[in-house]
C-alpha cells in the first residue's frame, strides 16, 4: 500500500523478460512468417469448381412430385414473405386449362388436366435477382415445400431483363420415369395425399391420359416403364454445381476466352453439342 500511495504504477499484468521485449517490435509478423510455408488455398475459379456448403443459399428451384406434377400451388406466399420484393407469382387455376374445357375441377377431384395437385398453380412466377438477398424466407413462407434453394452461384448477367428469372427457368427439369403435366392426379387421391407424400411415381390411367391427348410427348415411354413396374419409381432431380465446362457460346463471342461458363441458354448448348443447364 506504501507503494502504490508514491505514485508508481505496478500493472496487474506479468511484464515480458528483456528477450520479449527484444523481439516485440518484430513479433507481429510471425504470421506472416509461418503462413509463407504453408501450401496455398487459392480457389481456381473459374477453371475449377469448388463445391459449396449444403445449406448455401443460392438460386431458387420450383420442385415436382414424383408424377411429375408441380408443387407449386400459386398460393403467393413467399411473394408475401420477401423483404426485398423480388418475387412475383400470379396463380391461376387448373380448371381452366384447354384439357378441363367443360369439367369441373376441384381440389378432392382426381379427374380433369392439373399442373399442380389441388385447384390452383403457379400460372405466372418470377423472381429479380437483381433485388434478391438470399435471405430464405420465401423458403419458410412455402407451405408445400414447392420452392428450395440450391447451391448454384453463378448469377451474373448482362442486362437487367435477363437477371428476371421466369417459372421456365426455375422449375426442376423432370426426371426419368416422371410424367410431363398437365395430367390427372393420381386417381383416387386429394391434394393432401400429394402433400403427405403418398404418391410415389405415375400410374397407368396418367399414362393412359397423356397418350390419348399428347400421344407425341417424350416422357411416355419412361413414364410406362414406371406405371408397369419395368423401371424404379423416379427421384425427384436435385440440384448439383455444374462441372467447369469452359466458356459459353455468349463468353466466346464476347472474346472472354479466359472466362468460365456462367449460364449456357439451352439454344446455345443445342448448336454447341453441350448439354443445357438453364434448368
Amino acid at each position: 500500500m506504501s507503494e502504490r500511495k508514491s505514485g508508481e504504477y505496478q500493472p496487474l499484468r506479468p511484464q515480458p523478460g528483456p528477450i520479449a521485449e527484444l523481439f516485440a517490435p518484430v513479433a507481429g509478423f510471425g504470421v506472416t512468417l509461418s503462413s509463407m510455408f504453408r501450401p496455398t488455398v487459392t480457389e481456381q475459379y473459374p477453371r475449377e469448381k469448388v463445391p459449396t456448403q449444403r445449406r448455401f443459399h443460392g438460386r431458387h428451384q420450383l420442385n415436382r412430385y414424383a408424377d411429375g406434377l408441380e408443387k407449386c400451388i400459386g398460393c403467393e406466399l413467399c411473394a408475401w414473405a420477401c423483404p426485398a420484393d423480388a418475387i412475383y407469382v400470379e396463380g391461376a387455376s387448373n380448371a381452366d386449362l384447354p384439357e378441363n374445357a367443360g369439367l369441373q375441377v376441384n381440389a378432392d377431384d382426381s379427374a380433369g388436366a392439373h399442373m399442380s395437385p389441388g385447384e390452383r398453380y403457379g400460372g405466372v412466377y418470377q423472381i429479380n435477382y437483381l433485388r434478391c438477398i438470399f435471405c430464405g424466407l420465401c423458403i419458410e413462407a412455402c407451405p408445400t415445400r414447392a420452392l428450395t434453394m440450391t447451391n448454384d452461384f453463378e448469377l451474373a448477367g448482362k442486362t437487367r431483363a435477363g437477371m428476371i428469372y421466369e417459372k421456365q427457368d426455375l422449375l426442376a427439369p423432370l426426371s426419368e420415369g416422371m410424367l410431363a403435366a398437365p395430367h390427372p392426379m393420381v386417381e383416387g387421391t386429394t391434394d393432401t395425399n400429394y402433400y403427405s407424400g403418398d404418391v410415389l411415381g405415375p400410374t397407368a390411367a396418367q399414362v393412359d391420359w397423356v397418350r390419348e391427348h399428347r400421344p407425341d410427348d417424350e416422357t411416355l415411354d419412361a413414364a410406362d416403364a414406371v406405371a408397369s413396374g419395368r423401371a424404379p419409381a423416379p427421384t425427384p432431380r436435385q440440384h448439383e454445381l455444374r462441372p467447369d465446362e469452359g466458356p459459353g457460346a455468349a463468353e466466346r463471342s464476347a472474346g472472354a476466352a479466359a472466362v468460365g461458363s456462367v449460364r449456357v441458354l439451352a439454344s446455345d448448348a443445342a448448336g454447341s453439342g453441350r448439354p443445357g443447364v438453364t434448368a
